[in-house]
């Protein structure tokens, strides 16, 4: 890919209001390149609103409807927006549906967005389940919308995990214990479910960072040992040298193809890695990957926006936390 010179990117970056959005506004201002971010989110309460050069509030219209495209198209023009970096899944799905017409304005907003394939096959757990196994990759014993007798002659000895085909992290991923658990937790589920053998344990769970280059290439990943927060995000991470996740991703990007910011999540059992998911986009630790030199959003910027290939990443041992922190604004009208 031949360079491309720019004395300042206009970025958009989506969800600002939430964990992977700020995540990557911190990204950008550690980048190295001349940046303006243009955070977009619900509301305009969050210290991310706060972070960003200009803020602007979605329209409260629904965004299926001709009306909210019509925002974005104008907000592309008025704000000469040259990347978009969603921080939301809604935003990845809604701009996959309209990234022939969004990344024809200004002539040529450029999207950082996987294929299209990637999106809709990582949006359904079961169908990546499926198509896993139908390439041969060792899966985890996993079964759909079944009775609680036939899951633990499937599955094996209770408990056993819930969890919702759609969606990411472990929002709607429940331990059942028992019939009455599962009884209780399958009525309550909100769209399709599935079940699945619980396999590994809690200190042998891991997120990677890998960025997608087309064509099964991608840059060296990043592999870190977790341990998640009550919502599901990664709460502290310890950068490791892991060859049997390394190999496992490399295989995956040969299969998926990735292109851009992707994130594998992974239990080890008895010598297996087994993926939990694969998020295409952004993930919740991307702020926590910048700091141990794997910046993604700088990849995005060199890959998507200036048409060359991203250096290959220093990457920093070390362990990460997040944590909470007060943050106060003086002078603000009450809600």
């Amino acid at each position: 890919m031949s360079e491309v010179k720019i004395s300042q990117a206009n970025v958009l970056v989506t969800g600002v209001g939430a964990i992977i959005g700020q995540g990557v506004i911190r990204s950008l201002r550690a980048c190295g390149h001349p940046v303006k971010i243009i955070g977009l989110d619900r509301s305009a309460r969050s210290p991310g609103a706060d972070w960003c050069d200009v803020f602007v509030q979605k329209p409260t219209c629904d965004e299926r409807s001709d009306g909210y495209l019509d925002f974005w198209r104008n907000l592309i023009r008025k704000e000469h927006i040259d990347l978009v970096l969603p921080g939301l899944e809604v935003d990845v799905l809604f701009l996959d549906e309209q990234r022939e017409i969004l990344a024809s304005q200004n002539d040529g907003c450029a999207l950082a967005l996987n294929h299209s394939a990637l999106i809709s096959l990582a949006g359904d757990k079961w169908l990546m389940h499926e198509f896993l196994e139908d390439y041969g990759m060792p899966t985890i014993p996993t079964m759909i919308e079944v009775g609680w007798d036939d899951a633990l002659e499937g599955l094996g000895a209770a408990p056993v995990l819930l969890k919702p085909r759609q969606g990411n992290g472990s929002r709607g991923i429940v331990r059942l214990h028992d019939r009455e658990d599962f009884t209780y937790w399958t009525r309550k589920a909100v769209g399709p479910w599935m079940l699945q053998r619980i396999v590994g344990s809690d200190e042998e769970e891991y997120t990677v960072g890998s960025f997608g280059l087309g064509g099964g290439r991608a840059v060296a990943p990043i592999v870190m040992r977790r341990r998640l927060s009550g919502a599901g995000n990664t709460l502290q991470a310890e950068v490791v040298e892991h060859p049997l996740i390394e190999k496992k991703v490399a295989d995956l990007n040969m299969l998926l193809k990735p292109v851009g910011p992707t994130n594998y999540q992974f239990r080890v059992q008895e010598g297996e890695a087994y993926l939990l998911e694969v998020n295409p986009r952004f993930s919740s630790s991307n702020s926590l990957r910048t700091g141990f030199g794997y910046n993604e959003a700088r990849m995005a910027l060199d890959y998507f926006l200036m048409k060359r290939m991203p250096p290959a990443p220093e990457i920093r041992h070390g362990i990460g936390w997040r944590y909470s922190e007060d943050y106060i604004v003086h002078d603000r009208d009450p809600v």
